[in-house]
């Protein structure tokens, strides 16, 4: 079995800054890969990451720092990856490293770019990690509660249910509950799908729609997330359970939500640059909104919110009109 004590946060953003916290409560010492070896001297001298959740302290003297990839792959047995879907692909490309027989956790909510698989569908095709070895963190979680300590849980999908548990037991704290399933495509995808109808969330308030059409907007995006999944891959999965309906709901509504925050400028007139370039985040959706409408090329399933907001996003049609459009189509 796996040592906890050798496990590995790749990323240095929010939700790898929180994964950080919940691991520090759980083990003796962890290993934490930063990009910017300035960043790392930084976090040495006053305890705390200086970009994202400045308010979490952290005990840096159980903390082995790395800014070489293969150092730390090497020095690790689990691997936690907590770096934007659109960038893995390019941190992890030029580096020498052997994967072996390492557990790969990923606590990625998005979908690579251009290839248009899930994080575990990438592990597998490019670094042959059979998905049996691959395990992953999705919500309902936002990092930014995790910091505050407040009620939070999270779902852990393993093809292995002592895989699933030890997972777990690396999350699991007074404030942090796990629930263990099978199902990595799904959770997987639900959580990539969320973050588009978040943003769709967010446009519809930008453009001043209120919390009566929110509340049908949504679900209706549930059903939309149950029709994709049953067609793609069908298990027999609660949709309703908090892995689903639960993350969906807390990205939708929540002040936390940096793809509900990007949609609501959006809806408010931002061009999409220029939204990006204020929301100073990677919002997941963005992205995804292009793959998963690649995807369905393949599946034709019926997906009205979302090809709405790839019109928005990509083919440059009006929030104003392809929301009011979006209105006829919703029940």
């Amino acid at each position: 079995m796996y040592n906890k004590d050798k496990i590995a946060v790749i990323g240095s953003g929010s939700w790898a800054t929180a994964i950080a916290k919940m691991l520090m409560l759980n083990t003796s010492r962890i290993n934490w890969y930063f990009r910017d070896p300035e960043s790392i001297r930084y976090m040495q001298q006053f305890n705390h990451n200086p970009k994202y959740l400045s308010s979490v302290n952290f005990d840096t003297g159980r903390i082995n720092f790395y800014s070489d990839l293969k150092d730390i792959i090497s020095d690790s047995e689990i691997l936690v990856f907590a770096i934007p879907s659109a960038f893995l692909k390019q941190v992890l490309e030029g580096a020498d490293f052997d994967l072996g027989d390492k557990l790969i956790v990923s606590a990625i909510k998005g979908i690579i770019p251009e290839d248009n698989i899930t994080i575990a569908e990438f592990f597998n095709r490019y670094y042959d990690v059979p998905f049996d070895r691959i395990g992953i963190i999705t919500g309902p979680c936002h990092a930014e509660e995790v910091a505050l300590e407040r009620l939070s849980f999270l779902t852990i999908a393993s093809k292995t249910e002592k895989k699933g548990k030890l997972i777990a037991s690396c999350l699991e704290s007074h404030f942090i509950r796990t629930i263990v399933t099978s199902d990595i495509y799904g959770t997987e995808y639900a959580a990539v799908l969320k973050n588009i109808f978040s943003i769709a969330a967010g446009i519809c308030h930008g453009l001043a729609y209120g919390d009566n059409f929110q509340a049908v907007l949504i679900s209706n995006a549930i059903r939309e997330i149950k029709r994709f999944l049953d067609h793609t891959y069908p298990s027999r999965r609660s949709i309703n359970s908090s892995a689903y309906l639960g993350d969906l709901l807390v990205t939708a509504y929540s002040q936390f939500s940096r793809n509900r925050a990007f949609g609501v400028m959006i809806g408010k007139g931002y061009s999409v640059r220029s939204a990006i370039l204020e929301l100073n985040m990677v919002a997941e959706g963005y992205y995804a909104t292009r793959c998963i409408k690649e995807i369905n090329k393949h599946y034709n399933v019926n997906i009205p919110i979302i090809d709405s907001v790839y019109n928005i996003l990509y083919e440059g049609i009006a929030p104003s009109i392809e929301i009011r459009l979006l209105t006829e189509e919703l029940a």
